[in-house]
């Protein structure tokens, strides 16, 4: 996670600080790199959307996905005749303008078909254009863009000519549009629009629905869609700690709402940015931030992060680390003054620093890459990892302190690097382009303030006949101490497989979990209530060794009998806090006097207060005594009591209770 405090530039410190121990682990595996990973939006309102300079500008930046006509100018946008009443459109900015660009580019296009003011026929007419008439093999295609900003839950952003402005609506029209689309092209993907967690309006439930705008969409038009949408404009520069809670919580909504087969639905997250001018979004803060939080995204399989905008326009003019940032939302600029004319932008289309955090992540990270574990012990410095399939590992260094040089020490597991100096990129507050060099060793260097640094490194050896990486494994009958884990079976290499050894990846350190000849292993001595995220991995008769497997990840559950039974249900949610009740129900014999035992799951959660009891927190862990009239529990009685609880980031909610030290059965 990021922490970027006091952005202005102080004094050096006297003082040289301690090396930073770097750990990457090449065995423990995360996502594969997605061939559309990195992207960003174009606007129809932008006169410069297709140029060749900024095709170009695009294309040195790694861009592999652009997305059009712009945000919510979606909603209003015809594209037949190239109109968005109520809004501007810039000559030389109409779709087949897009393409030419997209392809000049090297990237693939995601459209975003018009809900707001348009119809599925239209949307259709679109897919037809653009893939039967044209060719482009456009595949990706959004149905709105934040149709939940139209005024159903009191604010209004997004236009939204249905009288009926329910998510349930919305939902009904994906069907249509899916329906339509594909009678048109059948290869093409749809994707839905989903709340952000812990991002207004997630969580609230609007009066006459079913439930949030998440389950009522999925629930509806899930068998019909093949991804769905997030927006991220966190507002701060240290949020990618959030972010592993985020994807999985949308994946569990996925899951548990949208159906059998819902394991295909993938993520994208199509518009993201700091959303922070008061901290820097055009200079090195900002960078910085990009590049962690595009990373740890992917690392948790979301298939694109394109950032908003490719071009924007001046805002706030501040100075942040000794820069001067526009407050501009855009890669580029777009060369526009203040209102008084007083500041303006440099030329047309020179970088601003969040370009080279997608340029840096386009060098680090590529397609067909696997991310690998990376951490660091020093809050300003983050790694992050990816191993290449020639063998070669990238480490990617963060420094987000604006003032200090951490020198680092970085030490490896599953993996040992060639000896002689690896190669290196490095791009510094205030740079203008990224700096390359070989230089320094594979196990220390110094990385400067604010700096973005990629070091790529060969194996020490590579040796022939390895086995192939096991298949994506899968999880079944889990429980609160057990789950069954299965896998398609590598390929053997020059000998023949002798085992699979399941590991699990507690933190940056692999720990083994149990070895078996076969393709299936049931772990045991398990957490209740924990997440778990595994890899297999073979080995042959000479002790050679796979490439880690996709990752795998799964949660426990809690007994399915004890002598107590515990119901927590959101009754009540504002999208930063919401209203928990708690059912408490002896199995067992009677009780006289009761204490009741949890945890916040995250350091972003807390007790707002509580009733039905006395409520305590120490820490993270949250203590209900019972109250002189409720302190008695005959046998099958339940108490209920109530508390608020407040959260600034994804709401995990508690799952493993005890009622006087016996763990509870969590329904």
């Amino acid at each position: 996670m990021l922490t970027l405090a006091g952005l202005n530039v102080p004094a050096a410190h006297a003082d040289e600080p301690a090396p930073v121990a770097v750990t990457v682990n090449a065995r423990a595996a995360l996502a594969t790199v997605p061939e559309t990973g990195i992207g960003a939006n174009h606007a129809i309102w932008d006169t410069n959307l297709g140029t060749d300079e900024t095709a170009d500008r695009l294309k040195d930046a790694g861009v592999k996905l652009l997305r059009y006509p712009g945000g919510s100018y979606s909603d209003i946008y015809h594209w037949a005749d190239h109109t968005a009443p109520g809004g501007y459109v810039a000559p030389n900015t109409d779709f087949d303008t897009f393409m030419r660009g997209v392809r000049r580019t090297g990237a693939q296009a995601m459209v975003t078909a018009n809900y707001g003011t348009g119809t599925a026929e239209e949307a259709a007419a679109w897919v037809r254009h653009a893939n039967i008439t044209k060719g482009y093999g456009v595949e990706f295609w959004e149905i709105g863009n934040e149709n939940y900003g139209n005024g159903h839950y009191g604010s209004a952003w997004e236009a939204d000519d249905h009288a009926d402005k329910s998510p349930a609506e919305y939902a009904r029209h994906v069907v249509a549009y899916a329906d339509a689309m594909k009678a048109a092209d059948p290869s093409i993907k749809i994707g839905a629009v989903l709340t952000t967690p812990a991002n207004w309006p997630d969580g609230l439930v609007a009066a006459g629905d079913d439930g949030t705008w998440n389950k009522v969409v999925l629930s509806a038009a899930g068998p019909k869609i093949d991804f769905v949408i997030l927006h991220w404009y966190p507002g701060a520069l240290d949020r990618a700690g959030q972010i592993p809670d985020m994807i999985d919580l949308t994946r569990r909504q996925i899951a548990t709402y949208a159906g059998a087969g819902s394991e295909r639905i993938g993520i994208a997250m199509t518009e993201f940015n700091t959303g922070s001018s008061s901290t820097g979004t055009t200079t090195q803060p900002g960078a910085v931030a990009a590049a962690d939080t595009y990373a740890t995204l992917l690392e948790n399989g979301v298939f694109t992060v394109d950032w908003w905008n490719t071009h924007n326009s001046i805002g706030t003019v501040t100075q942040v680390a000794g820069q001067t940032d526009y407050g501009d939302f855009g890669l580029l600029s777009s060369a526009t003054c203040t209102s008084g004319g007083d500041v303006c932008e440099p030329p047309l289309n020179t970088p601003f620093a969040p370009y080279f955090a997608l340029r840096m992540l386009s060098a680090f990270a590529r397609p067909g890459d696997q991310f690998v574990r990376a951490a660091t012990g020093q809050a300003n410095v983050v790694a992050h990892a990816a191993r290449r399939p020639n063998g070669d590992l990238a480490v990617l260094l963060l420094n987000t302190s604006p003032d200090t040089a951490f020198p680092v020490t970085i030490g490896y597991a599953g993996f040992t690097p060639a000896a002689g100096a690896p190669a290196v990129l490095t791009h510094t507050n205030g740079a203008t382009d990224i700096t390359g060099s070989t230089g320094g060793s594979a196990t220390g260097r110094t990385l400067p303030p604010l700096s973005m640094t990629t070091i790529v490194l060969h194996p020490a050896s590579s040796p022939a006949g390895l086995p192939g990486v096991p298949g994506r494994p899968a999880a079944s009958t889990v429980t609160d101490t057990t789950a069954t884990i299965t896998w398609p079976a590598a390929s053997a290499g020059a000998r023949p497989i002798v085992k699979y050894e399941v590991h699990r990846q507690n933190g940056v350190t692999s720990e083994q979990l149990g070895e078996t000849a076969g393709t299936s292993y049931t772990v045991g001595n398990l957490k209740p209530g924990t997440r778990y995220t595994v890899n297999v991995i073979a080995r042959d008769g000479g002790g050679g060794v796979s490439w880690a497997s996709p990752p795998l990840t799964f949660t426990t559950g809690t007994p399915a009998s004890s002598s107590c039974t515990v119901r927590l249900t959101n009754q009540n949610d504002w999208a930063s806090g919401y209203v928990g009740a708690i059912e408490i129900t002896n199995n067992g014999a009677p009780i006289s006097g009761w204490t009741l035992n949890f945890a916040w799951p995250r350091a972003w959660q807390s007790l707002g207060g509580g009733w039905g009891a006395v409520w305590t927190q120490d820490g993270s862990d949250v203590k209900v005594v019972n109250e002189p009239s409720n302190g008695s529990l005959a046998t099958g009685a339940t108490a209920t009591v109530g508390f608020v609880g407040n959260y600034s980031g994804p709401n995990v909610l508690p799952a493993v209770f005890t009622l006087n030290g016996t763990v509870c059965t969590t329904s």
